[in-house]
């Protein structure tokens, strides 16, 4: 049974950080692409960070560069997405994705609230 479980959420204030974390089991997570998706109240999903099957190459969408950093352990079959320097706008429930030619997996989602 696949399964993609997110952790690491929660409240916190403008300016601080979060790791989040998605553990992966059912597949071979070291073949697969891996990516983190955001959706905030009334706004459709959008990516936020993907990394490659070897974590060789990742990119970032324009409101995640320069403050989070995505990673993978494929021993550990799991992905990361460091969070620094968050802002009000970064609220949303994230999802961990794995991609690969035959489909996709998502998780569940962890909800990120950033507030005073």
């Amino acid at each position: 049974q696949v399964q993609l479980v997110e952790s690491g959420g929660g409240l916190v204030q403008p300016g601080g950080s979060l790791r989040l974390s998605c553990a992966a089991s059912g597949f071979t997570f070291s073949t697969y692409a891996m990516s983190w998706y955001r959706q905030a109240p009334g706004k459709e999903r959008e990516l936020v960070a993907a990394i490659t099957s070897t974590g060789r190459i990742t990119n970032y969408a324009d409101s995640a560069k320069g403050r989070f950093t995505i990673s993978r352990d494929n021993a550990k079959n799991t992905v990361y997405l460091q969070m620094n320097n968050l802002k009000p706008e970064d609220t949303a429930v994230y999802y961990c994705k794995g991609s690969r030619g035959s489909g996709d997996y998502w998780g569940q989602g962890t909800q990120v609230t950033v507030s005073s």
